[in-house]
């Protein structure tokens, strides 16, 4: 056996040592799971709902360890004592509490990610094991203390190396999935990961650089050491789209933390699932900040005393409605600082008890209490005095309240007087229109200002009573039980009660607009505008944020093109650290170099350096004679790097980026070039074997403009008619953003693919 064997073959050991302690845990855990749920509904109600709530605890604690099983142990530590400390995605000790897998979020890990030769206090090794399933596939040393004896023994044992797991991670297929960083994280990222709870982190970063992946396992860290108080408020990730979020869906089930909401601003508020897109300039217009002020004005603006205000008539005495009334008791019910169509109960109350005050000046007795109770239901039946009071304080719901501003010019004049005629021509839309994703911030500011629909605030108030009722019942339970200090708590009770478990509490997080979180990761960033950040800090009240973007790749011109501007007005300049990563992980040194430089010239601010490794050819241009040809080409491009690049087994992405104007085209042209290759491939797999199943390229093969495809990344990129691309963008410097987003998609190789005409009216 060589060293290197016998290298793998001790590392293996270790491997299924920690394997077989996870399948020992799952199957205890398992147990005492099936032990509970055996006990049925039988015995006394603080013994059936303490057994549901261990019941919740197994399954939490079931689902963490299965979602752990890939990649297990990644890494090992051996320091100047001659110890050994094995790294993986959890922590576990063996029945004897003897440590057998160190947590990679833990302290004690740090130095896997941090240590260098100048800096590694008392670790003199670093080794990377690969797995393959449960198998140990390869391992490397970096030796950290060059005069220990490690480097002559891992020179010796053929383990010396560098960067190959990172390298190695780097040149895989992509799958159509993010996959986790955790065994590969370098020291920039490990800084940003393990940064304070408090405040907000902002993480500017290149394409590849790695960004998203930070602020994933940032989330899972913080998680991790804040677990008392994350649990409850919960974690909230806002990505760009569905197709990211599909993208990113299982990098933190696999650092075993599931109980996570991630949303688009499109479907950040709950029943609202905005899909139309504005005009460039209609979104930028409503993310503005001064859209605040003509919601606020909208809403005031139902506060007024109505032009016609009538005489009622009780019991024979006529009573008039008078407008200085009305000024009182909007200004009592103003005075409350409460939503709304809450406050709105204070202003009929006291117009009705104004009234009533009224009737009773006009008698020459002192009236029963069972005659002021009558004329107390007269006046709330009576309907001319119910039309005016709504006239004066009308109860609203926030999409009618917009749907009416967007509709009507004369509103948008009224309540917002510093728009321009071209600027309200361009935010009229006809009344019922569809909601647009830049409408949600809008509709979220009215929400805030308005309060619940009265008609839904009766629903709530009776479930939170019972809410109330079924907590206070709980506290009673573990008091009498002398339990309520332990594991359970009345809450945990009152959870079980209701069928929620700890999972289930994003779920309900994501069921309920007023939910604040106790932590927010926001993802493409600099794509946010003013509104849409009030909207996020609206729900997290702490201001701890994980925020990343690159402000190079911003396309919305209400986005952020420079994060000093932006962030100190959103969380004052001492409350928020920029953090920069420089390396470029994704792109090969060809292809970031290339998109660097036309950055560059396009006066982007470029903050990556450069790419950690060269790949042959990763660069490549065709230049067309015409439109036809170009479409052909296209076609014969995508079918010949779907055969280089896409694998049977579902691994392998290439996308053809496209300017919006050719987009049905190139679609067709690829769908039959695909189809075609297809059918040659059937024929010769036929032809070698005649039991060959055929395949498909699925979404392996996408056409996608460049809004589709930010934070994310293929194998192979075609990027078709990058000067037409630029044309279509709403600016010059939105155009450059665009375009350097295509450029930096691809891990292996780029295609830049245009005709003679197209190259002429820009140098890429």
């Amino acid at each position: 056996m060589s060293n290197y064997s016998s290298q793998v073959e001790v590392e293996q050991q270790a491997v299924d040592r920690a394997y077989h302690r996870l399948d020992t845990l799952r199957a205890q855990v398992k147990e005492r799971l099936d032990a509970v749920r055996a006990a049925g509904s039988h015995g006394s109600p603080t013994q059936r709902t303490e057994r549901d709530s261990f019941a919740t605890m197994y399954e939490d604690r079931l689902g963490q360890l299965r979602a752990v099983e890939d990649r297990l142990v990644f890494g090992r530590l051996d320091n100047t004592s001659g110890n050994r400390r094995y790294i993986g995605r959890i922590g576990m000790s063996n029945e004897h509490h003897e440590p057998i897998l160190t947590d990679w979020r833990a302290e004690a890990a740090r130095p896997f990610y941090e240590a260098t030769p100048s800096n590694h206090g008392d670790i003199v090794m670093r080794r990377h094991i690969t797995l393959h399933f449960r198998e140990v596939s390869g391992i490397e040393d970096e030796v950290l203390d060059v005069h220990s004896a490690h480097v002559d023994e891992a020179s010796h044992n053929g383990t010396l190396t560098g960067e190959g797991a990172l390298l190695a991670s780097l040149s895989s297929r992509r799958t159509g999935k993010m996959t986790d960083i955790v065994a590969t994280i370098q020291a920039e990222q490990d800084a940003i990961i393990r940064a304070d709870l408090q405040g907000a982190v902002v993480v500017q970063g290149g394409p590849g650089t790695g960004k998203t992946a930070v602020a994933l396992h940032r989330a899972a860290y913080l998680l991790y050491t804040h677990r008392r108080m994350l649990d409850r408020s919960g974690v909230l990730v806002v990505g760009p789209g569905p197709a990211f979020l599909r993208y990113i869906d299982q990098v933190l089930p696999s650092l075993g933390e599931t109980g996570v909401v991630s949303r688009t601003i499109a479907d950040l508020i709950p029943g609202i699932h905005a899909q139309r897109v504005d005009e460039p300039h209609v979104a930028q217009l409503k993310g503005q900040l001064r859209m605040r002020d003509m919601i606020r004005n909208a809403v005031a603006g139902r506060e007024r005393v109505p032009a016609s205000l009538p005489t009622i008539t009780v019991n024979g005495f006529h009573i008039s409605v008078l407008a200085e009334d009305i000024r009182q008791a909007i200004a009592d019910a103003r005075r409350t600082r409460q939503p709304h169509n809450k406050a709105r109960e204070t202003f009929v109350r006291d117009m009705l008890d104004t009234m009533r005050r009224r009737y009773v000046d006009q008698l020459d007795y002192t009236p029963e209490a069972e005659e002021l109770r009558d004329v107390m239901s007269q006046l709330r039946m009576n309907d001319r005095l119910r039309v005016t009071l709504n006239l004066a304080w009308l109860p609203m719901d926030a999409k009618w309240m917009l749907d009416q501003l967007l509709s009507k010019p004369e509103q948008l004049r009224r309540f917002a007087p510093w728009l321009s005629d071209e600027q309200v021509q361009l935010l009229v839309r006809p009344k019922g229109a569809e909601f647009t994703v830049s409408d949600v911030p809008l509709l979220d500011e009215a929400m805030e200002l308005l309060g619940p629909d009265p008609r839904e605030a009766s629903k709530l108030a009776v479930q939170e009573a019972a809410l109330a009722r079924e907590e206070q019942y709980a506290k009673e339970t573990l008091a009498q039980a002398g339990i309520g200090s332990g594991i359970v708590s009345s809450s945990m009770l009152v959870d079980s009660m209701q069928g929620f478990d700890a999972e289930l509490t994003a779920q309900r997080a994501a069921a309920d607009r007023e939910w604040t979180y106790g932590h927010i990761v926001v993802d493409e960033a600099q794509e946010l505008t003013a509104m849409d950040w009030r909207m996020l800090v609206r729900r997290c009240p702490s201001r701890s944020f994980t925020i990343v973007g690159d402000v190079a790749q911003t396309s919305a011109l209400g986005g952020t093109r420079n994060w000093q501007r932006s962030m100190n007005h959103i969380f004052g300049h001492n409350n928020w650290s920029l953090h920069e990563l420089t390396i470029n992980y994704r792109n090969p040194k060809e292809v970031s170099q290339l998109a660097a430089d036309f950055a560059e010239r396009e006066g982007l601010y470029v903050s990556t350096v450069n790419g950690v490794r060269t790949v042959p050819d990763a660069v490549q241009r065709m230049v067309c004679a015409d439109q036809s040809e170009l479409m052909a080409v296209i076609g014969q491009q995508a079918a010949k790097l779907a055969s280089e690049f896409v694998d049977a087994d579902g691994s392998g992405r290439v996308a053809i980026i496209t300017p919006l104007e050719l987009r049905d085209a190139v679609q067709a042209t690829v769908d039959q070039a695909l189809q075609e290759s297809l059918q040659q491939q059937r024929y010769e797999d036929f032809c070698a074997d005649e039991t060959a199943q055929p395949r498909s390229y699925g979404d392996q093969v996408s056409v996608l403009d460049t809004q589709e495809v930010k934070g994310l990344e293929y194998d192979a990129v075609i990027v078709v008619q990058p000067g037409l691309i630029d044309q279509e963008a709403p600016s010059r410097i939105v155009a450059a953003a665009d375009l350097y987003v295509a450029l930096t998609r691809p891990t292996q190789r780029l295609l830049i693919v245009r005709t003679r005409e197209d190259e002429a009216s820009l140098s890429v």
